[in-house]
Order: structure tokens, then sequence, then C-alpha cells
């Protein structure tokens, strides 16, 4: 049982307070896989790199870390812990990456509405109203905007959306923009549960067997 509980858990080889080297390894592994998995993202929707903006970029970052995690011998309930977040953290950066690129250089333009289709259904049970619209010069939009359609949208009405002046961001409606660290704050839970899972998972692969034996010395026999 216990080595059973050392393998899934980490063995977790010290007594008192984890060690600090362990710790600030921990704090590192994690932030640098956040760091990469949101960087990828932003820089991907920045330079209008396609791989990296729709968080392929982050999803190999999580694949690394995995990688490192399972090198240090980790507890493998915490590697799968730090594997979904991971995971999950690079599947939502590409909308926050996309947010913060159209706060940083968006410009706002007031677009006439040609059509509103709805029915669809969000994750809060609201219903989500697509409108079709036209900018100033009278060229339809290949996307059609969420934000900012509501049920009482008409075709004809005019409403403001956020594009991106160099085109590599899609445009949406203007509603609820904000700056762009605001872009980025729904991340800061995924970002959070990441670093934690990776200092318990570091911290926890401590084997003080392992680190006391002196060099070149055989196991003792019992």
């Amino acid at each position: 049982m216990a080595r059973l509980r050392s393998m899934v858990w980490g063995p977790a080889e010290f007594v008192g307070p984890p060690p600090i080297r362990l710790t600030a390894k921990g704090f590192l592994a994690g932030g640098l896989a956040a760091g990469a998995i949101v960087g990828s993202a932003v820089a991907g929707a920045w330079y209008g790199i396609t791989g990296l903006a729709a968080g392929e970029g982050g999803l190999i970052c999580a694949a690394l870390l995995v990688l490192y995690l399972c090198r240090l011998r980790a507890g493998r309930a915490l590697v799968g812990v730090a594997a979904v977040l991971a995971v999950c953290l690079a599947l939502q950066t590409p909308q926050a990456a996309a947010g913060f690129v159209l706060a940083e250089r968006g410009r706002v333009e007031s677009v006439v509405v040609t059509s509103v289709n709805g029915g669809s259904t969000d994750v809060s049970g609201r219903g989500r109203y697509l409108c079709s619209v036209i900018d100033r010069h009278g060229v339809p939009m290949k996307v059609r905007i969420w934000r900012g359609c509501e049920q009482t949208t008409r075709p004809g009405d005019a409403i403001a959306v956020v594009y991106d002046a160099k085109g590599r961001v899609p445009p949406r409606g203007a509603e609820g923009g904000g700056s762009a660290l605001d872009a980025l704050s729904g991340l800061g839970g995924w970002l959070a549960g990441l670093v934690s899972a990776c200092v318990v998972g570091v911290v926890r692969s401590y084997r003080l067997t392992l680190s006391s034996r002196p060099s070149g010395s055989a196991p003792t026999m019992p």
C-alpha cells in the first residue's frame, strides 16, 4: 500500500515543511509552463501565426510539462491533474488572446445588421443571437457577431464592432470591451490551478532514499 500510495501521489519523503528548493522548482516549472501556454497563443494572435493562435503551441507546452513531471517521477494522480489543467488552459487561451489583441490595437466601427439568426443556446442557458453585418462600405463581414446582437436587434440596426487593424484577429462585438489585462483575467483560475498542481507534484516527488545514498554505492540489502 505504501508503494502504491507513493506511485499515485508521490513519495514525499521529507519531515517537516517541504524543501525550499523543490518548492521554488515547482513554482518555476508551473510558471514557465503557464507563461509559455498563454504567451504562445498571444504571440500567435498578434503576429497571425495560425497554429499558435489556435492553441496548438499551448498543447505542445502542456505535453512538455507532463514529460517533465514524469521524468521527476511525480505522483501519477498529480501528473494527471497538471495535464488536465494545462490542456484546459491551452484550450481557453485562444479566445482570451484574441481579446488581448483587439484591446491593444482594435478599432471600433459601426456596422449595419442585415439579418439576425437565433435559436442556439450557450452554456448559461440563454439564447444566443447571431447578426450578419455589413461595414460602412457595404461589404459583408465574413463572421457573424453575437456580442451586442440581442433579441430586439433588427435588420437595419447599427451595432458597434471592434476589429483588428491588421486583420489577424476576427472582429467581434464591442460590447463588454475592456483593457488588455481584462481580456486575460478570465484565465486567472486556470493559471493558479496549474501552478499549484506543479508545485505539489514537484514537492511530493522528493525521494530521501535516493538523494541521501552516496554516489556509486550499492543499495543496502535488508
